[in-house]
């Protein structure tokens, strides 16, 4: 007697757990079906935790099809016609294979369908096309349902956010972890210096995998850290029930960092690798100082041109003696959120006046001369927003350096872009020139350098305190 061969084909759309116990108890009552009808299986097929209803590929449907069309069965047996399809395009696919190669589906939760009959494939058909009615019901149920929740402040439900459970509660050690990214991130730090960093220090990811830039931004960018209520993505404008990890304007601020046109066209980046590049301002022109060769800092207009080691060693000597001091909060300044809004807003139109100016020259509505003053001038004015902005919001990225028991001790462990948030909340530091081939550093040239709030400069609170030379005290 001739053998009647099957596949047996089995799925489940979610498996929370990883143990496939659907898969198991469908293949069971599946496996008596095939014993009382004497059946011959070819091969058993398993897509666990695969949707039928998407476009996604289902590695197990692909090889059946392969069965099918290769006549090496007769019969497809399944739980039911859910488990087989639940999309046209594969439940077409299934009906004309199974018509050319005469195949029946045998249903453990039903009769069996002759797909070689036109009435066995009419009532494939309609049941597929149950099957895909059902889906889309349940979709629409879910969409009001979750639009429901968001408008009351929920948590939306499925996959839960890193540093919450999913009711909202918090999860204190991965909380601490998202903390620690927005303020090192608005301080400066990269997103592949972040990952690198979590990586390093064996912080695990929710999945237990590895970590990625693209994982860190995800974080950075979800504003549910920030308090807000989200639908499809979208902030609602209300507010979430569940406590925010990062202030509104520190999530903010990270935002338009992450916008930052600079990083979008990879021309250059938004991290530093020297202290005090773009930090330190000429004592002339008041202009930002960049890293210049010789291990060297320099304006643009080449007022100053100082030896990085110098400058950054005293600095840091000055700052270190600062945060030992018990009155460090008196240097603090309060951020005034208003304040902070219309500094975003005037670098967003400072922004866009810069990319105006470009999309002119390039159009040869203005010529060179032109070009060089407009984009200086408005160089000059987004750094002065920045700066102020920083300023403003440093506290936050600075915190866990402030705030620690030991800040000295912090700020020497804390990593560059965590030390120059530290150093902008505190000062402005102001490079003046020095005596021309002299190889001995002199405090004095950064003398009209200030604290945060305080009008004195550092040369006016030296001169109160009688330090007229090179004191020992200056040099550290």
């Amino acid at each position: 007697m001739t053998s009647t061969y099957a596949a047996l084909y089995l799925r489940q759309s979610r498996d929370f757990t990883g143990e496939g116990l659907a898969i198991e108890r469908q293949e069971g009552e599946a496996q008596g079906l095939i014993e009382r009808r004497d059946w011959s299986v070819r091969e058993v097929l398993r897509d666990n935790d695969v949707s039928a209803a998407g476009k996604k590929k289902r590695p197990g449907f692909e090889r059946l099809l392969e069965l099918i069309e290769a006549r090496q069965i007769t019969v497809v047996v399944a739980w039911d016609l859910t488990r087989l399809t639940r999309n046209a395009r594969d439940t077409l696919r299934l009906l004309e294979a199974g018509e050319a190669a005469g195949v029946t589906l045998a249903l453990v939760r039903g009769s069996d369908i002759d797909l070689s009959t036109p009435a066995g494939r009419l009532t494939a058909s309609v049941l597929a096309a149950v099957a895909r009615h059902e889906i889309e019901q349940k979709a629409d149920r879910q969409r009001a349902a979750a639009a429901q929740r968001a408008d009351q402040g929920r948590p939306p439900l499925g996959v839960r956010l890193t540093g919450y459970t999913v009711a909202g509660e918090l999860i204190e050690d991965e909380a601490a972890t998202v903390r620690t990214l927005f303020s090192r991130f608005a301080a400066g730090d990269s997103l592949k210096g972040l990952a690198a960093w979590l990586t390093e220090t064996g912080v695990p990811t929710r999945h237990g995998g590895r970590w990625l830039a693209s994982t860190v931004q995800g974080i950075l960018r979800n504003p549910r850290y920030a308090g807000r209520a989200i639908y499809q993505g979208e902030t609602t404008g209300k507010p979430g029930a569940w406590p925010a990890l990062v202030a509104p304007e520190v999530f903010d601020q990270v935002a338009a960092r992450l916008a930052d046109p600079r990083r979008i066209t990879n021309r250059m980046g938004t991290d530093r690798k020297h202290l005090g590049a773009g930090l330190f301002r000429c004592a002339v022109c008041d202009r930002p100082c960049s890293s210049f060769s010789g291990h060297r800092y320099r304006c643009k207009e080449a007022h100053v041109n100082r030896s990085r080691p110098q400058v950054d060693d005293f600095v840091i000597r000055l700052v270190r003696t600062r945060l030992a001091r018990p009155d460090l909060g008196d240097l603090l300044p309060k951020v005034d959120n208003d304040e902070v809004a219309r500094l975003n807003d005037e670098i967003q139109r400072l922004e866009g006046r810069l990319r105006q100016t470009e999309e002119d020259y390039d159009a040869e509505l203005i010529d060179g001369r032109r070009y060089k003053v407009k984009t200086e001038k408005i160089n000059a004015e987004l750094g002065a927003a920045r700066s102020a902005r920083a300023r403003m919001t440093a506290p936050g990225a600075a915190a866990e350096v402030l705030a620690a028991d030991d800040p000295v001790g912090a700020f020497d462990e804390a990593p560059l872009m965590i030390r120059r948030a530290v150093i902008e909340a505190l000062c402005v530091v102001r490079l003046a020139q020095g005596t021309r081939g002299s190889r001995i550093f002199d405090p004095w040239t950064l003398g009209t350098s200030q604290w945060t709030d305080d009008p004195m400069t550092w040369a006016e609170h030296w001169a109160a305190e009688g330090l007229t030379e090179q004191p020992a005290r200056l040099q550290g």
